[in-house]
Formats: C-alpha cells, sequence, structure tokens
C-alpha cells in the first residue's frame, strides 16, 4: 500500500497551524499553572495554619479579640479592646519594638536619626529638646498667629472672592491649615504609602518625588541655620525652635549636627500640620452635616467673647477664650473620636510574649497591631488615666483608655495640647465668618478611606458655603 504525501504546501500550512497554536497555547498554560500555584499555596497555608493552631494551642486563633493574619508578608497578631492597646502600647522597650516597624517609613520622609530612625533614648531627648515649643507662653502666642494664617488665607484665597461658593474640601483646605509648601505637601503624599513599608527603597515615581521633597526641605532648614550661624544672629531673648535647637547639646556635650536639626524641624513641621489639613476637613464636613451646631458654635463665641473688634466685632481669639468654649471642644474631641486618623499601631516583637489571661505567647516572628480606631467606637466605661513621665514631662498613659487620637504610651504624640489648640482656633475662625451646607441636597458624611496608613474621607468631598456674620475682617 502506497503512503500518500501531502504536498509541500499543505504539509507547510498544518506545520505553521500547530506551530501558532503551540505559541499561543505557551503563554496560557504558564498563566494558568502560575494561577494553579498561587490558589494552591493560599490553600496550603490556610490548611497549615488551621493544622498548626490545633497542634499548639499557644498561638493566637484566626478570629475573636485576638487573632493573626498575615500582613504585609509578616505574621501580624491583633489584639482589640482596650485590654489589647495597654498590652501593646504600654509593653516594655525589651519586649516590644516601634523603630523596626515604623523606620523604614519615616526615615526617607523625616530624615536620619529623628524619631523612629534613632534608639529610643535619643528620641525622648530630641523630645525634651522641643519641649520649649509646647510651653504656656508658645501656646499663648500661637493663637494670634493661627487666627492670622486662616484669616489671611480667607482674604487671599480666590475662591472667596464671591458672597457664596463650593469648596473642594481636599484640594483647597490644605491652603487654609498648612504651610504654602509644595515640598511639605509632596512629601507627606508621596512618602506614607502601604507598599513603602516594605520598599523604602524601590525606585518609584513617588519615592522619586518622596526624596526630592525631602532633600529641598533638607536645604531651606540648613541653609538657615548657617546664616543665623554666620550673622550671630541667635540672641536668647528672641529664640525660636531652631535657635534652640541650635543651643541644645548631645549626651557628650556636643552642639546638635545641621543634618539632624533639619530634620527634627521637617518632623515637626509636618506632625504639627499633620493633624490640622488631615482632620479640619472632617470637621468642616461634620458641621456641614448638622448646620445647627455651626449657629451653636457661633452663638458660643457671641456669649463668652467680647465685642472689642473693628465695628463691634468679636475680639480676636485668646487662649484663655479657648477654655471658655466647652461646646468647641467637645466637638473637636468627638470627631477625633468617630473619625480617628489613626486606625491602628503596630510594635515588633522582641521577646515571646505571653498574653495574660489566655494560654497564647506571641512569638518573635509576629508584630503586633493595636486598633484604637476600632476601640473609640466601642461602648466602654471612661476609666481613669495613669500620669507618667518618660523623660520629657508629666503625661497621660492612656494606654488603657478607648480613646486614643494621639497614641499611647511612650510613643504618644506630645504635641496633643497644640493639636487641640490648633483645631480649636482654626474652626473658631471659620464659624466667625463663613456658613456651610451640603450640595444637591446631599446628606451625612463621606465614607472613611481606609487604603493609606492615615485613614481620610473619600474624595472629591464638595461642600456649600457663604459669607457669615463677618465677612473676613
Amino acid at each position: 500500500m502506497q503512503t500518500k504525501v501531502l504536498p509541500y504546501s499543505r504539509a507547510a500550512s498544518y506545520t505553521a497551524y500547530w506551530a501558532f497554536l503551540l505559541a499561543v497555547s505557551r503563554p496560557l498554560i504558564g498563566a494558568y499553572a502560575a494561577l494553579l500555584a498561587f490558589v494552591a499555596t493560599i490553600v496550603l497555608n490556610v490548611v497549615y495554619q488551621f493544622l498548626f493552631r490545633m497542634l499548639n494551642q499557644t498561638r493566637p486563633p484566626l478570629y475573636g479579640d485576638i487573632f493573626t493574619f498575615i500582613l504585609l508578608g509578616r505574621p501580624t497578631t491583633v489584639y482589640l479592646g482596650a485590654q489589647g492597646n495597654e498590652f501593646i502600647l504600654n509593653g516594655k522597650l525589651k519586649d516590644v519594638n516601634a523603630e523596626e516597624v515604623y523606620s523604614p517609613l519615616t526615615a526617607p520622609v523625616f530624615g536620619s536619626d529623628v524619631a523612629y530612625d534613632c534608639p529610643n533614648s535619643k528620641l525622648i531627648k530630641q523630645k525634651e529638646f522641643i519641649k520649649i515649643g509646647l510651653s504656656q507662653a508658645a501656646l499663648e502666642a500661637h493663637v494670634p498667629l493661627i487666627e492670622k494664617k486662616v484669616r489671611t488665607s480667607l482674604l487671599c484665597h480666590p475662591i472667596f472672592m464671591e458672597h457664596r461658593g463650593q469648596w473642594i474640601s481636599h484640594q483647597q483646605w490644605r491652603r487654609l491649615t498648612s504651610l504654602p509648601q509644595e515640598a511639605l505637601s509632596g512629601e507627606k503624599k508621596c512618602g506614607f504609602t502601604p507598599i513603602n513599608s516594605m520598599l523604602p527603597w524601590a525606585p518609584l515615581p513617588h519615592n522619586k518625588k518622596r526624596d526630592a521633597a525631602h532633600a529641598q526641605m533638607r536645604a531651606i532648614y540648613v541653609d538657615i541655620i548657617n546664616k543665623r550661624r554666620n550673622a550671630g544672629d541667635n540672641v536668647p531673648e528672641k529664640l525660636d525652635m531652631i535657635g534652640n535647637l541650635m543651643q541644645c547639646t548631645n549626651k557628650n556635650g556636643e552642639p546638635l549636627p545641621d543634618r539632624e536639626i533639619a530634620h527634627i524641624m521637617i518632623t515637626l513641621l509636618m506632625a504639627g500640620q499633620h493633624s490640622s489639613s488631615s482632620l479640619s476637613p472632617w470637621i468642616m464636613l461634620r458641621l456641614v452635616s448638622q448646620p445647627a451646631v455651626v449657629e451653636e458654635l457661633y452663638q458660643e463665641q457671641v456669649a463668652n467673647i467680647e465685642r472689642t473688634g473693628p465695628n463691634g466685632t468679636l475680639a480676636p481669639l485668646r487662649l484663655e477664650d479657648i477654655d471658655n468654649l466647652p461646646l468647641r471642644q467637645n466637638v473637636i474631641r468627638e470627631i477625633l473620636r468617630v473619625n480617628s486618623l489613626i486606625h491602628s499601631l503596630l510594635r515588633k516583637v522582641k521577646n515571646p510574649l505571653p498574653v495574660p489571661g489566655t494560654p497564647y505567647v506571641i512569638p518573635t516572628s509576629h508584630v503586633l497591631l493595636a486598633a484604637p480606631g476600632v476601640t473609640a467606637l466601642t461602648p466602654d466605661e471612661n476609666k481613669k488615666e495613669d500620669i507618667v513621665d518618660y523623660g520629657y514631662g508629666a503625661m497621660s498613659k492612656g494606654t488603657s483608655s478607648p480613646y486614643l487620637p494621639f497614641g499611647a504610651g511612650r510613643h504618644r504624640c506630645i504635641g496633643e495640647k497644640f493639636a487641640y489648640l490648633n483645631l480649636a482656633v482654626i474652626v473658631a475662625t471659620m464659624v466667625r465668618h463663613l456658613r456651610f451646607h451640603n450640595l444637591d441636597e446631599k446628606k451625612g458624611v463621606p465614607d472613611t478611606d481606609y487604603s493609606s496608613l492615615f485613614s481620610g474621607r473619600l474624595k472629591p468631598a464638595r461642600i456649600g458655603w457663604e459669607c457669615g456674620a463677618v465677612k473676613f475682617f
């Protein structure tokens, strides 16, 4: 029997057809294999965790008030509730460590040898250096400066040239509450992204912006320091924070390096404006949803502040006036509670940690996570706060409290008083001059955006405004 031979053209066509199918299917096979491997890894990991916990009862479970999950590739144990805050945030230095968690994130933004990029003992010393800016006299001096900043912004900002208008809060609020430094806003926006917790060195576009902004800010401060030193303009009677830091010395008696002073100033500048620029829009959005409260805030000023300003207007704000405005303080505290900027706090486990009242022991391979944003929304009894001195002045330890808008323990924000004062003056000034309302008959406030390390509002957030009883001046 003679075998039939296909013509050359047909054989070539079949060969090309099968070659094409093989070429097309090979990437698909690779993609399916990769997907299958990924799913298998997840399944095996879940099975391993369940079987491991069945055999080892000292590890936290996958649910409940104490549970463990994988966050950014690391086993993370969460302990909810006020007891969890106490356990994690009041841990001893030998047992828990914040620097190892936050240094990769903050060092490229703030700079080296400050904040979390130095031993805790050095951080405590740096906090001692900056106490001069949080004294009673300093806070009294801050009030007229903050009020002037907001009023000047209201007068000069283009959107307030008319009698009424619309306001895109996330774009325009920062101009009213923070310094007009593009480097600062770029550094803040680009530096604190979740991926930088793992890859702070990655040559990503936002990291390049972060590094350029940091270099620009550092150069500004170093230039100021050099000009002051060359001019000899650093007399004690007119010391500001830079002048104060130029006179400070380390434990060995040597003056602080210019680079370190610049990094401390960057840290102060960003920390000092973060609460106001991030929380003030929440305050405005909450007040917009309840216009009656805005009027109550204004009438509180009318009842408690003298009319000694121009044309019988309310007098400029003073520090003692803030204490006479309890509704304003309560509004700020309540919004800090329901719209906390810090939803979670992390600590690296350094020694195996037994959890009191449970069989669990947290191993050194884990990171601990406290969730003050959750406890703030959980009904709880008001507890008397313990007072402790970590080396930079007596303050509330606060770790067992469900209300922790500024952290707790040795890493609690020492600028808490300034933050409250800053927000109080901003809100007081705004309600004197403006009235707010929702647009398009919207009700309530925007949802919270938890995609950032600092929770904020979903954008955009538009509100309407019109001039109030006093037009700016």
